[in-house]
């Protein structure tokens, strides 16, 4: 095992094969280590989150070292058997790589028990691995869309795209069998864990199984009491997230500003992880069609009041805003900052998926985005606290063309660089492009993060603040959307109390990276190589 360093909160485990990987999961999930939060498997790593006020990452390292790996020993988990139609389009090209019949590529695809490795690329997209024979390099180049319910290989492993986007694996067949369904108690049919098999429709007739029991969320009660004239650039929903949806391919998503959201919650008395909008300020307008209490906090702008008798006023953000029905806000472009969220005490009716109300948009997961026209609702009945007077910025906020430094730990993949690409990415400034999104920051610089290994990297798990260095070299700085797994290198993740502000970085702010740890591999103390929790 290698143990690198993600965050002060994490690491990443490397082991040789798919096989080891697969043992040291099964004997976390079995061992259930209070101190894990979560893990997230991949071909070769797992990227383990802890609380280190619990367990320290050397004493992680510790235990984890003197583990076997020879095998699976817990779990053969449950069996899913799924049917398929073999009728990819290229399927007559993976025969032909592997230099054998059609009828053999379906016989030992068919007759393999598969099992769930890992999830990522998208909800309830998992990555099934088998001793099939079937090893095939992705197309040189991707489809722009691949139907939902195809089946293709990839490497090592086949999977079954869960809804309709681009992808580049050799489509070998398709389902009828949904792997993602929010009518389900548990959306993803398949988790870590679960065997699958293929069952090859023209042979037999298959029933398609009720894998799962429905789960109908109820929608409460509300009064209206916002309408949104006009949405700006984008406006969602937005709390905490779903953390620990990992094993369904989802990450955590949530606001990019969790300080933000927290104070505006605590400024009109709500729990501070109720949802709020998180929006884009500049062209925003909301009438008040009842009497309320809001709050604006994050990236700072006008807000203008105008009265039903017409008369205009200028308030301020971070404070309690008691408005009238017939009030109409105004927000104007941001001064500093990026994003603005605004709390309604008593918190919105919005109806929660997977246990959120975020909006999620790589996966497209959670409520719709909030447009033009919607009628949004206050509830009825909720925990009310006391309204907080003393709420402040957790920072200046930047502005276009000025410079801000971001704390960064250096790992785990920062010796897949040269020297000369470790050093520059703390010696100079990288621009916020326009192209940046909740996904994402796409950052660009004067000279480019050159690699020192070429090879392809498997996927592995990632986190928010990831600086992930993609073939041209210019960096992405992941954010809140960002997907589960990537196969590009991460020279270093940015520090969790800067987070926040990553979120607040608009188009155009220069950035600085301050490495506050060097890269270096974790090893366990020799007088720990055997410890067991």
């Amino acid at each position: 095992m290698r143990f690198l360093p993600v965050n002060y909160d994490a690491l990443l485990v490397e082991l040789a094969t798919l096989e080891e990987t697969l043992a040291l999961l099964d004997a976390l999930q079995q061992a259930s280590l209070e101190a894990i939060d979560e893990i997230i498997p991949a071909a070769r790593t797992l990227l383990i989150r802890f609380q280190p006020q619990k367990m320290s990452a050397q004493h992680l390292v510790n235990t984890l070292s003197g583990w076997p790996l020879s095998a699976r020993q817990h779990r053969v988990g449950e069996k899913v058997d799924i049917p398929l139609r073999y009728d990819g389009e290229d399927l007559p090209q993976v025969a032909e790589l592997l230099g054998i019949e059609v009828a053999e590529v379906i016989r030992r695809h068919s007759e393999t028990e598969f099992s769930v490795a890992f999830t990522g690329f998208a909800p309830g997209f998992a990555y099934l691995s088998g001793d099939s024979g079937l090893t095939v390099p992705r197309r040189a180049s991707p489809r722009p869309r691949i139907p939902a319910g195809s089946v293709g290989l990839a490497g090592e492993f086949s999977g079954v795209y869960p809804k309709a986007s681009p992808g580049g694996w050799q489509l070998i067949g398709s389902t009828r069998l949904a792997m993602w369904d929010l009518a389900r108690a548990t959306p993803a049919l398949l988790q870590p864990g679960m065997r699958v098999r293929f069952h090859d429709e023209s042979k037999r007739s298959f029933s398609l199984p009720a894998a799962f029991a429905a789960k109908v969320a109820g929608q409460p009660d509300g009064d209206a009491t916002l309408k949104i004239v006009a949405s700006g650039i984008q406006m969602l929903f937005q709390d905490e997230g779903r953390a620990g949806k990992a094993g369904q391919g989802v990450s955590t998503s949530g606001a990019v500003d969790r300080a933000a959201l927290h104070s505006a919650n605590r400024l009109v008395g709500n729990p501070g992880a109720a949802a709020c909008l998180e929006l884009l300020p500049g062209g925003v307008v909301i009438d008040i069609l009842s009497d309320c209490l809001l709050a604006l906090t994050g990236a700072g702008c006008a807000i203008t009041l105008t009265t039903a008798d017409q008369q205009r006023h200028r308030l301020s953000g971070w404070q309690p805003l008691a408005l009238a029905a017939g009030d109409r806000l105004t927000l104007g472009a941001p001064q500093q900052g990026a994003r603005c969220y605004l709390a309604l005490r008593g918190g919105f009716v919005v109806t929660p998926v997977l246990d959120s109300c975020a909006t999620d948009t790589l996966a497209q997961l959670g409520p719709a985005p909030v447009v033009q026209g919607d009628i949004l609702l206050r509830r009825r009945s909720a925990a009310l606290l006391p309204v907080a007077l003393n709420e402040t910025p957790a920072a200046t906020l930047p502005v276009a063309g000025e410079s801000v430094t971001l704390d960064v730990v250096m790992g785990p993949r920062t010796d897949w660089f040269t020297p000369q690409a470790v050093a520059l990415l703390s010696q100079q400034s990288w621009r916020v492009t326009p192209l940046s999104s909740r996904i994402g920051l796409r950052l660009e610089g004067e000279r480019v993060l050159s690699r020192e290994q070429t090879a392809e990297l498997p996927s592995e798990g990632a986190r928010p603040g990831a600086i992930q260095v993609p073939a041209n070299g210019q960096p992405v700085l992941f954010l809140a959307d960002h997907p589960l797994t990537g196969g590009y290198p991460v020279i270093a993740n940015v520090a969790d109390w800067h987070l926040d502000l990553t979120g607040q970085l608009p188009p155009g702010v220069l950035v600085r990276f301050n490495p506050v740890m060097p890269f270096i591999p974790l090893t366990p103390e020799a007088s720990a190589a055997n410890e067991r929790p």
